[in-house]
Protein backbone atom coordinates (compact mmCIF):
# COMPACT_ATOMS: atom_id res chain seq x y z
CA UNK A 1 0.00 0.00 0.00
CA UNK A 2 2.97 2.28 0.59
CA UNK A 3 3.88 2.10 -3.10
CA UNK A 4 0.40 3.32 -3.98
CA UNK A 5 0.47 6.04 -1.33
CA UNK A 6 3.66 7.62 -2.68
CA UNK A 7 2.38 7.97 -6.21
CA UNK A 8 2.53 11.64 -7.31
CA UNK A 9 -1.25 11.88 -7.57
CA UNK A 10 -1.79 10.52 -4.07
CA UNK A 11 0.97 12.67 -2.62
CA UNK A 12 -0.76 15.70 -4.13
CA UNK A 13 -4.03 14.57 -2.57
CA UNK A 14 -2.24 14.13 0.76
CA UNK A 15 -0.91 17.69 0.54
CA UNK A 16 -4.44 18.96 -0.07
CA UNK A 17 -5.74 16.87 2.84
CA UNK A 18 -3.06 18.27 5.15
CA UNK A 19 -3.99 21.83 4.14
CA UNK A 20 -7.64 21.04 4.81
CA UNK A 21 -6.75 19.57 8.21
CA UNK A 22 -4.75 22.66 9.16
CA UNK A 23 -7.59 24.93 8.08
CA UNK A 24 -10.22 22.91 9.96
CA UNK A 25 -8.08 22.73 13.12
CA UNK A 26 -7.62 26.51 13.05
CA UNK A 27 -11.35 27.00 12.49
CA UNK A 28 -12.02 24.76 15.48
CA UNK A 29 -9.66 26.79 17.65
CA UNK A 30 -11.36 29.97 16.47
CA UNK A 31 -14.78 28.58 17.38
CA UNK A 32 -13.43 27.57 20.80
CA UNK A 33 -12.24 31.15 21.31
CA UNK A 34 -15.68 32.40 20.28
CA UNK A 35 -17.22 30.05 22.86
CA UNK A 36 -15.04 31.54 25.61
CA UNK A 37 -15.61 35.13 24.43
CA UNK A 38 -19.39 34.64 24.26
CA UNK A 39 -19.45 33.18 27.77
CA UNK A 40 -17.33 36.06 29.06
CA UNK A 41 -19.54 38.64 27.34
CA UNK A 42 -22.68 37.12 28.83
CA UNK A 43 -21.06 36.98 32.26
CA UNK A 44 -20.05 40.65 32.07
CA UNK A 45 -23.48 41.70 30.79
CA UNK A 46 -25.14 39.80 33.62
CA UNK A 47 -22.84 41.45 36.17
CA UNK A 48 -23.50 44.91 34.72
CA UNK A 49 -27.24 44.33 34.69
CA UNK A 50 -27.30 43.65 38.44
CA UNK A 51 -28.03 46.65 40.59
CA UNK A 52 -25.69 47.11 43.56
CA UNK A 53 -27.15 46.06 46.91
CA UNK A 54 -26.09 47.05 50.41
CA UNK A 55 -23.41 44.73 51.77
CA UNK A 56 -25.36 44.09 54.97
CA UNK A 57 -28.28 42.62 52.98
CA UNK A 58 -26.23 39.81 51.42
CA UNK A 59 -23.38 39.09 53.84
CA UNK A 60 -22.77 39.16 57.58
CA UNK A 61 -19.42 39.57 59.33
CA UNK A 62 -17.42 36.42 60.18
CA UNK A 63 -19.54 34.16 57.95
CA UNK A 64 -18.34 31.98 55.11
CA UNK A 65 -18.37 33.61 51.70
CA UNK A 66 -21.17 32.21 49.49
CA UNK A 67 -19.80 31.33 46.06
CA UNK A 68 -22.77 32.84 44.24
CA UNK A 69 -21.85 36.30 45.55
CA UNK A 70 -18.59 36.42 43.59
CA UNK A 71 -18.39 39.66 41.50
CA UNK A 72 -21.81 40.74 42.88
CA UNK A 73 -22.04 44.57 42.86
CA UNK A 74 -22.50 45.90 46.39
CA UNK A 75 -22.46 49.22 48.21
CA UNK A 76 -21.10 49.94 51.66
CA UNK A 77 -21.43 53.16 53.64
CA UNK A 78 -19.09 54.00 56.47
CA UNK A 79 -15.78 55.62 57.36
CA UNK A 80 -12.32 54.57 56.26
CA UNK A 81 -9.60 53.79 58.77
CA UNK A 82 -6.14 55.14 58.10
CA UNK A 83 -4.35 51.77 58.47
CA UNK A 84 -4.06 50.98 54.77
CA UNK A 85 -2.14 47.88 53.69
CA UNK A 86 -0.17 47.19 50.53
CA UNK A 87 -0.46 43.83 48.74
CA UNK A 88 2.69 43.07 46.75
CA UNK A 89 3.27 41.29 43.44
CA UNK A 90 0.17 42.50 41.60
CA UNK A 91 -0.25 43.42 37.93
CA UNK A 92 -2.55 45.74 36.02
CA UNK A 93 -2.47 45.85 32.21
CA UNK A 94 0.83 43.98 32.29
CA UNK A 95 2.50 46.41 34.72
CA UNK A 96 3.84 45.18 38.07
CA UNK A 97 2.75 47.02 41.16
CA UNK A 98 0.75 46.88 44.36
CA UNK A 99 -2.84 46.80 45.58
CA UNK A 100 -3.96 49.39 48.11
CA UNK A 101 -6.43 47.92 50.63
CA UNK A 102 -8.09 50.02 53.31
CA UNK A 103 -10.49 49.17 56.18
CA UNK A 104 -14.02 50.58 55.86
CA UNK A 105 -16.07 50.46 59.04
CA UNK A 106 -19.61 49.84 57.81
CA UNK A 107 -22.04 52.15 59.59
CA UNK A 108 -24.96 49.71 59.74
CA UNK A 109 -23.03 46.81 61.33
CA UNK A 110 -19.92 48.35 62.85
CA UNK A 111 -17.85 45.64 61.16
CA UNK A 112 -14.81 46.28 58.97
CA UNK A 113 -14.93 45.60 55.25
CA UNK A 114 -11.60 45.37 53.37
CA UNK A 115 -11.80 47.64 50.33
CA UNK A 116 -9.37 47.33 47.43
CA UNK A 117 -9.09 51.01 46.57
CA UNK A 118 -6.76 50.66 43.60
CA UNK A 119 -3.39 49.87 42.06
CA UNK A 120 -0.13 51.80 42.41
CA UNK A 121 3.28 51.32 40.86
CA UNK A 122 5.19 52.15 44.04
CA UNK A 123 4.22 51.29 47.64
CA UNK A 124 5.07 54.87 48.60
CA UNK A 125 2.37 56.32 46.30
CA UNK A 126 -0.54 55.62 48.65
CA UNK A 127 -3.23 58.31 48.44
CA UNK A 128 -4.88 59.31 51.71
CA UNK A 129 -8.23 57.72 52.55
CA UNK A 130 -11.33 59.94 52.26
CA UNK A 131 -12.47 61.56 55.46
CA UNK A 132 -15.98 61.40 56.85
CA UNK A 133 -18.83 59.16 55.68
CA UNK A 134 -18.26 57.56 52.26
CA UNK A 135 -20.32 55.17 50.14
CA UNK A 136 -18.23 52.82 48.04
CA UNK A 137 -19.51 50.68 45.17
CA UNK A 138 -17.75 47.69 43.69
CA UNK A 139 -17.67 43.96 43.04
CA UNK A 140 -17.62 41.56 45.97
CA UNK A 141 -14.91 38.90 46.15
CA UNK A 142 -13.95 36.11 48.56
CA UNK A 143 -10.76 36.47 50.59
CA UNK A 144 -7.58 35.17 48.99
CA UNK A 145 -5.70 32.13 50.22
CA UNK A 146 -2.82 32.58 52.66
CA UNK A 147 0.35 33.64 50.85
CA UNK A 148 2.78 30.70 50.55
CA UNK A 149 5.63 32.38 48.65
CA UNK A 150 8.64 34.34 49.82
CA UNK A 151 7.65 36.85 52.46
CA UNK A 152 7.17 40.36 51.04
CA UNK A 153 9.02 43.31 52.58
CA UNK A 154 8.04 44.63 56.00
CA UNK A 155 4.71 46.42 55.95
CA UNK A 156 3.43 44.56 52.86
CA UNK A 157 1.15 41.56 52.49
CA UNK A 158 1.29 38.70 50.00
CA UNK A 159 -2.48 38.33 49.62
CA UNK A 160 -5.81 39.75 50.78
CA UNK A 161 -6.02 37.19 53.56
CA UNK A 162 -8.69 38.06 56.14
CA UNK A 163 -7.07 35.70 58.68
CA UNK A 164 -4.13 38.14 58.67
CA UNK A 165 -6.24 41.31 58.50
CA UNK A 166 -8.39 40.30 61.48
CA UNK A 167 -5.29 40.49 63.66
CA UNK A 168 -4.40 43.91 62.27
CA UNK A 169 -7.79 45.63 62.25
CA UNK A 170 -9.73 45.36 65.55
CA UNK A 171 -13.40 44.41 65.76
CA UNK A 172 -15.60 42.28 63.54
CA UNK A 173 -14.46 41.66 59.98
CA UNK A 174 -16.26 40.67 56.81
CA UNK A 175 -14.92 37.48 55.26
CA UNK A 176 -14.72 39.21 51.86
CA UNK A 177 -13.35 42.29 50.16
CA UNK A 178 -14.59 44.76 47.55
CA UNK A 179 -13.02 45.83 44.26
CA UNK A 180 -13.93 49.51 44.60
CA UNK A 181 -15.11 51.16 41.37
CA UNK A 182 -16.83 54.30 42.66
CA UNK A 183 -17.24 56.35 45.80
CA UNK A 184 -19.59 59.06 46.92
CA UNK A 185 -18.71 61.86 47.47
CA UNK A 186 -16.53 61.34 44.41
CA UNK A 187 -12.79 61.64 44.81
CA UNK A 188 -10.92 64.19 42.73
CA UNK A 189 -8.02 63.12 40.47
CA UNK A 190 -5.68 65.12 42.67
CA UNK A 191 -6.82 63.12 45.69
CA UNK A 192 -6.31 59.77 43.98
CA UNK A 193 -2.91 60.71 42.59
CA UNK A 194 -1.40 57.91 40.50
CA UNK A 195 -3.71 55.23 41.91
CA UNK A 196 -5.91 53.40 39.37
CA UNK A 197 -9.05 51.40 40.03
CA UNK A 198 -8.77 47.62 39.62
CA UNK A 199 -11.63 46.11 37.56
CA UNK A 200 -13.68 43.42 39.24
CA UNK A 201 -12.66 40.00 37.86
CA UNK A 202 -15.26 38.40 35.66
CA UNK A 203 -15.21 35.14 37.61
CA UNK A 204 -15.66 31.64 36.16
CA UNK A 205 -17.32 31.91 32.78
CA UNK A 206 -17.03 28.42 31.30
CA UNK A 207 -18.02 27.87 27.67
CA UNK A 208 -20.77 28.74 25.30
CA UNK A 209 -21.41 25.10 24.52
CA UNK A 210 -23.07 25.68 21.16
CA UNK A 211 -19.91 27.33 19.81
CA UNK A 212 -17.75 24.68 21.49
CA UNK A 213 -19.76 22.01 19.63
CA UNK A 214 -18.99 23.80 16.36
CA UNK A 215 -15.29 23.57 17.23
CA UNK A 216 -15.55 19.81 17.75
CA UNK A 217 -17.34 19.52 14.40
CA UNK A 218 -14.47 21.26 12.59
CA UNK A 219 -11.98 18.86 14.21
CA UNK A 220 -14.14 15.90 13.19
CA UNK A 221 -14.09 17.22 9.61
CA UNK A 222 -10.28 17.34 9.80
CA UNK A 223 -10.13 13.66 10.79
CA UNK A 224 -12.61 12.82 8.05
CA UNK A 225 -10.37 14.48 5.45
CA UNK A 226 -7.48 12.19 6.45
CA UNK A 227 -9.79 9.18 6.41
CA UNK A 228 -10.96 10.01 2.90
CA UNK A 229 -7.35 10.17 1.66
CA UNK A 230 -6.61 6.78 3.24
CA UNK A 231 -9.79 5.39 1.68
CA UNK A 232 -8.77 6.64 -1.79
CA UNK A 233 -5.33 5.03 -1.46
CA UNK A 234 -6.80 1.76 -0.21
CA UNK A 235 -9.34 1.58 -3.06
CA UNK A 236 -6.65 2.36 -5.62
CA UNK A 237 -4.45 -0.38 -4.20
CA UNK A 238 -7.31 -2.85 -4.45
CA UNK A 239 -8.00 -1.81 -8.06
CA UNK A 240 -4.32 -2.31 -8.93
CA UNK A 241 -4.35 -5.78 -7.40
CA UNK A 242 -7.45 -6.74 -9.37
CA UNK A 243 -5.98 -5.35 -12.58
CA UNK A 244 -2.80 -7.41 -12.12
CA UNK A 245 -4.85 -10.51 -11.45
CA UNK A 246 -6.92 -10.00 -14.58
CA UNK A 247 -3.79 -9.41 -16.64
CA UNK A 248 -2.51 -12.77 -15.46
CA UNK A 249 -5.73 -14.41 -16.71
CA UNK A 250 -7.23 -15.18 -13.32
CA UNK A 251 -9.70 -13.42 -11.17
CA UNK A 252 -8.95 -12.34 -7.65
CA UNK A 253 -10.60 -15.45 -6.23
CA UNK A 254 -8.83 -17.76 -8.61
CA UNK A 255 -5.50 -16.08 -7.89
CA UNK A 256 -5.98 -16.66 -4.18
CA UNK A 257 -6.94 -20.30 -4.80
CA UNK A 258 -3.84 -20.82 -6.95
CA UNK A 259 -1.65 -19.33 -4.25
CA UNK A 260 -3.25 -21.67 -1.71
CA UNK A 261 -2.69 -24.68 -3.96
CA UNK A 262 0.93 -23.71 -4.50
CA UNK A 263 1.45 -23.38 -0.75
CA UNK A 264 -0.14 -26.81 -0.17
CA UNK A 265 2.00 -28.45 -2.85
CA UNK A 266 5.14 -26.87 -1.41
CA UNK A 267 4.26 -28.21 2.01
CA UNK A 268 3.72 -31.72 0.62
CA UNK A 269 7.06 -31.64 -1.21
CA UNK A 270 8.78 -30.58 1.97
CA UNK A 271 7.25 -33.41 3.96
CA UNK A 272 8.18 -36.00 1.35
CA UNK A 273 11.76 -34.72 1.27
CA UNK A 274 12.00 -35.11 5.04
CA UNK A 275 10.50 -38.68 5.06
CA UNK A 276 12.39 -41.87 6.08
CA UNK A 277 15.08 -43.06 3.79
CA UNK A 278 16.57 -46.58 3.42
Amino acid sequence: MLRTAIKPRNLALLAVAVLVVIAFVQLGRWQLGVAEDEALRESLEKARSQQPVAIETVLRPHTDFPGELGTRPVTATGEFGTDQVVVANRRLDGRPGFWVVAPLRVASTGATLPVLRGFVISPTDLPPVPSGSVTVTGGLAPPESPYAGQSPPEGQLGSVDTSVLVGRWPGDLYNAFVFQQEESPAATPATLGSMERVPTPSGETGFKWRNAAYAFQWWAFALFALYMWWRIVRDEQRDDDEAKAEAAGVGPGEEAAEKQDEATAEALRGSSDNGPRE
